[in-house]
């Protein structure tokens, strides 16, 4: 037999039981499909961790304080808290030449009025800085300047969740809000920003001078984070070691005491969230393959089905001189063409599947033209392992006793 008739012969064999060679493409077909949306959704869940990272800001360091209980685990146990203070961020801005700006945060939830309007948010208290820390622009007016924050000024800078609410998208430059009775003047709109590492809607926030925050707003005394901006990704790590023995200093630790706080770097924030969904890429990817080889096996079932089916016409070939390789090489590119066509119809269908989850889940879907090619590459191989042996045991066959083979 002629090289060139072998593909056109398998092909012709696989259309005589059509619904069977489709039924058994269909494995391969979910397999590849699962793979490719897998790998889709898995690249954009990674870039839009990587954009909520650079939402965090430029060059970022944060320092949180460390929860301390006493007395054990029992609810009627003391907390304490290792505070950061005002004068915590002030010294790390001034003595440490790495940072360039310093900002330390106190937040509480509290419901803000306008007119008839009432809306639930956030309110974080912010030195002037923290929009260059958080590398995030206003879109009308402007931030508050160090004097405002100095004097303890009631002004207020808002995001566009609250401008919604508040105010319908209607100008709110000169406006006043109230908290607690406490009247703000809003001189800002901050620019979109998003969601938030944590899923947290990062535009539903009001910003005021901390000093506002900690005297006539929070209650507090001490801040909640310290956010700091070095001047480059290279300075990170020794301005977080700096940071760190500063702290110690300030704080009165001992050689034999922990920090009793937190220092975490844009890049550590970025691996733990890069880690996880690489994670589950791979754990989604696994179970995929596992579609993927069970495919394989129905392949391998139905060629020892038709080898059997077919047993006169192979011993017939045998016996009008048709070589051993010749009858193999038949049903591996039998095999071969049923993956391969299964293999595009999985790409079509994971390619699908990513855009309608992408688009119902609100997730980016990133689609790799070399995730498609090795799909393609890898039914080939399924086609090759699992259409081996029956393409073997073809060949094998004594001419005689298939002949006689009812």
């Amino acid at each position: 037999m002629k090289w060139s008739a072998v593909p056109y012969t398998a092909f012709n064999a696989l259309r005589r039981n059509l619904m069977r060679t489709l039924l058994t493409a269909l494995g391969i077909v979910i397999g590849i499909g699962a793979v490719i949306a897998v790998v889709g959704l898995g690249q954009g869940a990674g870039y839009q961790v990587e954009e909520q990272v650079n939402r965090l800001g430029q060059n970022v360091v944060l320092v949180f304080p460390e929860d301390r209980q006493l007395g054990g685990d029992s609810p009627l146990s003391t907390r304490r808290v290792n505070r950061l203070t005002v004068e915590d961020a002030l010294a790390i801005e001034e003595e440490i030449p790495e940072v360039i700006a310093a900002s330390p945060e106190v937040r509480s939830q509290r419901v803000v009025s306008y007119g008839s309007e009432y809306w639930h948010t956030p309110i974080y208290g912010q030195s002037a800085d923290y929009l260059q820390i958080r590398n995030w622009g206003v879109e009308s007016g402007r931030m508050y300047t160090e004097e405002e924050l100095e004097r303890g000024e009631t002004v207020a800078v808002i995001g566009q969740t609250v401008l919604e609410e508040l105010f319908d998208g209607a100008d709110p430059i000169g406006e006043t809000i109230r908290v607690r009775g406490l009247p703000l003047t809003v001189i800002g709109v901050l620019e979109t920003k998003g969601m938030s590492l944590m899923g947290s809607v990062q535009d539903d926030l009001i910003l005021v001078p901390y000093t506002t925050a900690f005297q006539r707003i929070s209650g507090r005394t001490h801040a909640m984070v310290i956010n700091t901006q070095v001047y480059d990704e290279d300075s990170m790590e020794i301005a977080a070691l700096k940071i760190q023995d500063l702290l110690r200093e300030r704080h009165g630790r001992a050689a034999h005491q922990d920090d009793g706080f937190t220092i975490q770097t844009q890049e550590e924030v970025a691996e733990a969230a890069t880690e996880t969904s690489r994670v589950m890429t791979i754990l989604l990817s696994a179970i995929a393959g596992i579609s993927l080889f069970v495919g394989g096996i129905g392949i391998m079932n139905v060629m020892l089905v038709s080898v059997t089916e077919r047993t006169r016409e192979i011993g017939l070939r045998l016996a009008v001189g048709a070589r051993s390789r010749d009858v193999m090489s038949q049903f591996l590119i039998e095999a071969m063409i049923l993956c391969m066509f299964g293999g595009i119809g999985g790409i079509l269908l994971g390619l699908g599947a990513t855009e309608v989850i992408a688009h119902y889940a609100g997730w980016p879907a990133l689609f790799s033209t070399q995730a498609m090619i090795i799909a393609v590459s890898v039914s080939a191989t399924i086609g090759l392992f699992f259409g081996f042996y029956p393409a073997w045991k073809a060949s094998r066959l004594d001419p005689i006793v298939a002949l006689r083979q009812e």
